[in-house]
């Protein structure tokens, strides 16, 4: 698809969101903000829950995509994720089908496949048709908003990249986070790609820079375009001397998902 000009970003006052507001334009787009709670210097962007499914098609009204942050973006009870994710999705999802708008980028996770076993050294990286495996209600409701993205597909013809994002911070704070960091500047890369890219239909990718430590296969996200051109090796002598190595064994050690995942761990690898 040609480069849509205007596009809906919600989760806008959130942290991926900040960023984001700042590195899309130059590609570019004319953004259209939503968040429930105010954005900072913006006094145009519509604050609504996703819970007022009035206020949202108005908002995804005339646009030519949607950029998808918004929602709990950490573990929290069901009824609250219930509630702003996984219904807030499908709020989104059928403002976008009565509007006529095409094109959903949504926020994904790698906790919808936090359970899985993290590759070791000289392992192949994990591919993206993994099976579900959410390590909590959060990664919970990333599987529902990819089902729900597929089916938007298969019903309504409403294309989605799911972006299974790792960590979007300006640089990684974590050992963990070394294997998953995605830079803003390559975030704002991945997000351009998606937006841009043909005949995407439901095509899930993961979101992380061309780390080192990689654990997961970006040949999908390639595949579409997106050329990431970061890593988190610079910064890995510095955290590892700082903060260790994960005990081996451990959940951190263990599973994609870390130390959210249970430890320690139920079963053995």
């Amino acid at each position: 698809m040609s480069a849509p000009r205007t596009v809906l970003l919600t989760g806008a006052a959130g942290g991926v969101g900040t960023l984001m507001r700042e590195l899309l334009p130059p590609y570019g787009y004319d953004l259209r903000l939503l968040d429930v709670a105010p954005v900072p210097g913006a006094p145009d962007a519509i604050v609504a829950d996703l819970a007022d499914r009035a206020a949202l098609r108005e908002a995804v009204r005339g646009v030519d995509a949607i950029v998808h942050l918004a929602g709990i973006s950490l573990e929290s009870s069901f009824e609250k994720i219930m509630a702003a994710n996984i219904a807030g999705t499908y709020h989104l999802y059928e403002a976008a089908r009565e509007e006529g708008v095409r094109r959903v980028v949504f926020a994904s996770s790698n906790h919808a496949v936090g359970f899985t076993r993290r590759p070791r050294d000289g392992e192949p990286p994990v591919p993206v048709d993994t099976p579900h495996r959410p390590d909590t209600f959060y990664g919970l409701s990333k599987c529902f908003g990819e089902d729900l993205a597929q089916l938007y597909w298969d019903q309504h013809g409403i294309e989605t990249v799911s972006v299974r994002i790792g960590s979007c911070f300006p640089e990684p704070t974590s050992v963990r986070m070394l294997s998953m960091w995605l830079s803003p500047a390559d975030c704002a890369r991945l997000l351009h790609t998606t937006l841009t890219a043909e005949n995407v239909g439901h095509t899930v990718v993961y979101g992380s820079s061309a780390n080192t430590r990689a654990w997961w296969d970006l040949s999908t996200a390639r595949a579409i375009g997106f050329e990431p051109q970061d890593d988190s090796e610079p910064y890995a002598e510095k955290l590892i001397a700082e903060k260790g190595l994960p005990p081996e064994g451990s959940a951190d050690d263990l599973y994609l998902g870390g130390h959210f995942c249970v430890d320690p761990p139920r079963w053995p690898y």
